[in-house]
């Protein structure tokens, strides 16, 4: 134990100090309150500047890279000669105009149309870039042309914003791109990371929907029921299911909402089941699994529009499956816990099938996702 002697201190000489004024010690004091009175929102800009251009200057590497390996795959693996090359730079700065919805009667057709033209415009014009381009090679150079996109204009909005406000000088004006860009370099990282996987054709997490049904459809006959869209049909202790996903190993998730329409005009379906990918929330594990109701698809919401209009008409119930995943997970290379939920998954959608249908119904399976990688 310290024992501390008070006998001899000196109260009064420490009392004594308060009251001497030192000039220098008030200037230590009083200078960086009156520079945080008349320039503190200057102070802040600055300091919140720098930090944002460090995030701006990531985001032209991200976009660069992205560009620069976009045209080293098909000059090296697809031989696409440098004349046609140019063209990418044209298609990088591509945008789309989404109708107008003042009056939101028939808005859905309008942007599936302006959303499906684009798709068709950009798969010519690629195709055309090499005559030796496979329909694998092309979906992949689609996605990655995608990437490349999107990353172009992710770059150019935060760069507009950041500009913007650093011309009016206005610190409340940096504000909101301080508090979003966190979660913009996340997902911008998650897409500059995606590029291997979708180079070498291989399954991302979001791919595992259609590794759920693309396993049940192993040796069993396939059609192409729509666009880029793969349909089998089996027997399951006296219940009919039709299989359904995106035509692999391409990187597409072709069009399920299709493919319901054709099948429903010629078969009575009892039940609808959906496998995706969802993304989990902070403080989840990655690769849980949830049961719900609802369609479970994300897009743009057309699809997803189509099949609940298709189900409410034919009053048929549209139960999910999802398997929790983060942003990167989700676009890239698939984890080995993720893949290793579908066996658990398969389980979960027989018992499914079992609570609630009985023999001789119909059961329709859709695994939802890009199918870069996996199979049918």
């Amino acid at each position: 134990m310290i024992l501390v002697n008070f006998t001899n201190f000196d109260f009064d000489q420490l009392f004594s100090m308060s009251d001497d004024t030192n000039p220098l010690m008030m200037l230590v004091w009083i200078l960086p309150i009156i520079l945080f009175v008349f320039y503190g929102q200057q102070i802040q800009l600055f300091v919140t500047s720098r930090e944002i251009k460090k995030g701006i200057a990531k985001l032209d590497s991200f976009r660069e890279e992205s560009r620069t390996e976009l045209i080293n795959y098909l000059k090296n693996n697809l031989k696409v000669k440098d004349d046609h090359l140019k063209k990418i730079d044209k298609f990088l700065d591509y945008f789309t105009i989404m109708p107008v919805d003042m009056d939101p009667n028939g808005i859905v057709d309008k942007v599936q149309h302006t959303v499906r033209s684009r798709e068709d415009y950009t798969r010519t014009h690629v195709k055309s870039m090499s005559l030796e381009m496979s329909d694998i090679e092309l979906t992949k150079v689609q996605t990655l042309l995608e990437i490349a996109s999107s990353l172009q204009m992710i770059y150019k909005i935060i760069n507009h914003m950041f500009l913007t406000a650093k011309k009016q000088n206005n610190y409340p004006l940096i504000l909101p791109l301080q508090m979003i860009l966190p979660f913009i370099m996340e997902q911008a990282e998650a897409m500059k990371d995606a590029i291997p996987a979708f180079k070498s054709g291989q399954p991302v997490g979001d791919g595992i929907g259609p590794m759920v049904v693309g396993k049940m459809m192993l040796e069993h006959q396939k059609e192409n029921i729509a666009f880029q869209t793969s349909l089998s049909q089996i027997d399951f202790e006296g219940r009919k299911l039709f299989l359904l996903k995106a035509e692999g190993p391409g990187s597409t998730v072709g069009r399920p909402a299709d493919a319901l329409e054709t099948i429903t005009m010629k078969n009575k379906i009892d039940a609808i089941i959906m496998v995706d990918a969802a993304l989990k929330m902070e403080g989840e594990d990655s690769a849980t699994t949830a049961q719900g109701f609802g369609a479970a698809i994300g897009g743009i919401g057309t699809e997803r529009f189509q099949i609940e209009a298709i189900a409410t008409s034919k009053k048929i119930p549209i139960f999910s499956i999802v398997i929790k995943q983060s942003v990167k997970e989700a676009i890239t290379l698939m984890t080995k816990e993720i893949a290793d939920t579908a066996e658990d998954v398969r389980a979960q959608v027989f018992e499914m099938i079992h609570e609630n249908t009985s023999q001789g119904q119909s059961v329709l399976i859709i695994g939802v996702g890009n199918t870069a990688g996996v199979p049918q």
